[in-house]
């Protein structure tokens, strides 16, 4: 495979860097990769999953959402709809480049937030989640700070896995009103859940809401024996097997 840098520039919004995974040979299709809470393109998941796809003849574009790896922006600030923002500016950037039938894949909140962005652009073709969240809310149980305080105060420091970073009032409140039950219930496209049962992060409960809320063509894989950040590079290539094989068929040819 071959990787290029690129920069997504948006007027309605700040650059995104990204990093796009090409195959050498034919091309079956492309695909978007949204990254877990807090981390970047560069995480295990996201590096190990893109690269896979290439292998497997899909072009991958991963990105850092907005104020986090090389990307411009307030991570803290805006929260979920932003990140949802991103998600629909990058794919929109993969469409440009490659043409309409394009497959989104999501790891952690990445995945609720293709969910939530796919319904809205006509040329998404299908969706992959990995590990992800039935509520976005459930993010709040990884921030650790006085998040009271900072609703009344209006922003506040936290830490999440370790790492320091400050939010808003708005920040917590978009993360409590997404009902993402209903994106699933309205989304349209077909769906494949991939999920730890050992997941200690994203409870396995999270994928069965998600599953009976979808409508068909859903499916579901599990990931056994697998961490929620997919540190195991096997665990990570399965995973990727598995979504080439199955967006194969909705995927546009040559795209």
């Amino acid at each position: 495979m071959s990787s290029e840098s690129i920069r997504i520039t948006r007027a309605d919004g700040p650059a995104l860097a990204a990093t796009l995974e090409s195959p050498v040979g034919e091309r079956r299709g492309a695909a978007l990769f949204a990254h877990c809470f807090t981390c970047t393109r560069q995480s295990k998941a996201a590096v190990a999953v893109s690269r896979e796809l290439a292998d497997r003849g899909v072009a991958c574009l991963r990105f850092d959402f907005r104020g986090l790896g090389e990307s411009e922006g307030d991570f803290g600030a805006d929260s979920f709809p932003a990140d949802v923002a991103d998600v629909t500016a990058a794919a929109h950037w993969l469409i440009g480049r490659f043409g309409p039938g394009v497959l989104l894949v999501g790891h952690s909140l990445g995945g609720a937030a293709v969910l939530a962005a796919a319904g809205e652009i006509a040329e998404v073709a299908a969706v992959a989640t990995i590990g992800a969240p039935a509520s976005v809310e459930h993010v709040l149980r990884q921030v650790h700070g006085d998040l009271a305080a900072i609703e009344r105060g209006g922003r506040g420091p936290v830490t999440v896995g370790g790492r320091s970073f400050e939010i808003t009032r708005e920040f917590v409140a978009h993360l409590r009103d997404v009902d993402l039950a209903a994106e699933v219930g309205d989304l349209g496209r077909p769906l494949m859940i991939l999920h730890s049962p050992t997941d200690e992060l994203v409870g396995i409960e999270n994928a069965a809401r998600l599953f009976e809320a979808a409508k068909h063509p859903k499916s579901f894989i599990s990931l056994a024996g697998a961490d929620h950040l997919l540190l195991q590079q096997a665990d990570a290539d399965f995973a990727a097997s598995v979504i080439a094989a199955w967006a194969e068929r909705y995927l546009a040819e040559g795209a």
